[in-house]
């Protein structure tokens, strides 16, 4: 039973007006991640993902593809919920915006802003980018070559001018101003951070919040000819699968506000300044934090349909194995900036990191465990020097993993376990057991031990990465299943003596190109 605080965590619902690419899955992948560490650690942990279903975009993909907008969601959805599972996400909810309980909470929402008084009915004039969902002052568009207008985003706008109901966002500048700097972390990296408080600094002019000249949404309560802005709607999302507007709901009392929203950083306004006003507006807290993530590249480039270097992420996971695929990403890219991935990289990470440093390392210490000690975990005799500063190496992991994720520093929770997990191999080597089984077979046991150990620990640090692998790496030293949270780490908890090991084999094989292993 979990034994710490309520943790709820949420993914950017994915916009399914195509087919999920491999920034999908690594959002995904990344609060995955960061949920089954916080389960392992002794949180009550709630995971949210989804998909975000209406708007003008979906509607003109819909129009272009022959289908409305209701077929097309219908056709793409299975297919993001297919890379959830594909992926192995822990997800406690998937949430879908066209489903009925959404319709009720983002109405109601809308109710409580108006009735505050922060909406008003007015006419926009302005600059709209239907690829972002998003409305741009003049001053953040300019003109391309082809004279062409372009948002912030480099996404072309379109002048729109119609009827719609208004939120006051301006009346809301200081309370966001004083908000970011009561609370550093609201918004994580600091640049995200630099970048929204920079905009809010600026002045906030009131956001249009309906459209008139579609359909494909939810209904603004009490006038049907108005369509929510994409916006309210989605960012609802996160409210909707607590039971929101029944903020006595069990979920709602236990897990809002959300202790962490993760989102690409080209809807961070979305999030960190929009989405705390409707809240306040609603009488309701704001998130504790906003992470938002860099881009991925393929070989150094954006990816592009027309440049044709778009991955698909089924294909990944086919290819290399979803438990390698999910390493790489969180271990390449330092999670906040930007990352580029290639085949290259890729085969490198498999072998160096799993096959080469832990594989090899657990199939060499195991087997000799299986050969000369008849598969049965043994018992040590007198730690030396070397034997405690391996373990003690072990035991810190966890203390740098939590303090990395606190900060969402994924890349850096698992440079610290394969830091020690290169020094266990260090150790091995310079100890030589196989030396030691005719020489001096006590000592060859308790280093066997040692390593096994080791093993054990990086086995329980790696699961929120590897679930799968992780999971065979620890029945491979017997860890039952009840024994597997992080309460279990450190010298209190030690491999015991007598346990009897199965055949080790394998975890991480070698990647081998498809021509070489035909050769």
């Amino acid at each position: 039973m979990p034994t710490k605080p309520p943790f709820y965590i949420t993914t950017a619902i994915a916009y399914p007006n195509g087919v999920p690419h491999m920034g999908h899955a690594y959002e995904a992948i990344a609060s995955d991640c960061i949920a089954r560490f916080m389960r392992l650690d002794g949180y009550d942990v709630r995971f949210l993902t989804g998909t975000d279903e209406h708007g003008i975009k979906m509607l003109q993909t819909a129009q272009k593809a022959g289908l409305t907008p209701r077929e097309l969601v219908e056709r793409n959805v299975p297919r993001f919920q297919a890379m959830v599972e594909t992926f192995g996400l822990s997800n406690d909810d998937f949430i879908r915006t066209t489903q009925e309980r959404h319709y009720a909470s983002a109405q109601a929402i809308w109710a409580k802003m108006e009735a505050n008084g922060d909406i008003y009915k007015s006419t926009y004039s302005g600059w709209y980018s239907v690829r972002d969902e998003a409305y741009y002052a003049e001053d953040e568009t300019v003109l391309n070559a082809d004279g062409v207008r372009l948002g912030p985003q480099g996404t072309p706008v379109e002048w729109v001018e119609e009827e719609s109901y208004f939120f006051r966002l301006s009346a809301y500048q200081d309370r966001l101003l004083a908000y970011y700097a009561e609370n550093p972390g609201f918004i994580m990296p600091e640049a995200r951070r630099n970048e929204v408080v920079s905009f809010v600094s600026g002045g906030l002019q009131d956001l249009s919040i309906s459209r008139t000249t579609f359909d494909w949404g939810i209904p603004v309560p009490g006038d049907p000819k108005h369509i929510m802005y994409v916006w309210v709607d989605a960012l609802t999302n996160y409210i909707t699968a607590l039971g929101y507007p029944d903020t006595d709901d069990d979920l709602f009392k236990r897990y809002w506000p959300a202790n962490l929203h993760v989102i690409g950083k080209d809807i961070i306004r979305f999030h960190a300044v929009y989405w705390p006003a409707f809240l306040w507006s609603a009488g309701l807290e704001a998130p504790r934090r906003v992470f938002g993530h860099g881009f991925l590249f393929n070989r150094g480039e954006k990816m592009s349909k027309s440049v044709g270097n778009v991955i698909d992420p089924f294909d990944l996971a086919s290819t290399y194995g979803v438990d390698a695929i999910r390493y790489f990403f969180l271990r390449e890219v330092s999670f906040g900036q930007d990352g580029s991935y290639s085949h290259e990289a890729i085969v490198a990470r498999m072998n160096a990191d799993l096959a080469n440093d832990l594989g090899n390392l657990a199939q060499r210490s195991l087997s000799m465990i299986a050969k000369n000690l008849d598969g049965v975990v043994p018992e040590p005799g007198p730690l030396l020097a070397d034997d405690e500063v391996i373990l003690a190496q072990a035991d810190g992991m966890l203390e740098k993993a939590r303090e990395a994720m606190a900060a969402q520093a994924v890349h850096q929770y698992l440079n610290a376990v394969w830091a020690v997990v290169a020094d266990a191999n260090r150790y091995f080597a310079a100890q030589a057991p196989w030396a030691l089984r005719k020489t001096d077979p006590a000592r060859m046991a308790t280093v066997l031990w040692v390593t096994a150990e080791v093993i054990r620990e990086v086995g329980l640090l790696v699961q929120p990465v590897m679930p799968q692998s992780a999971a065979k790496l620890l029945d491979l030293v017997a860890v039952p299943a009840e024994e597997r949270g992080f309460e279990r780490l450190g010298p209190e908890n030690r491999l015991p003596a007598g346990r009897s090991l199965p055949t080790p084999v394998g975890v991480f094989p070698r990647y081998v190109e498809p021509e070489a292993a035909q050769s």
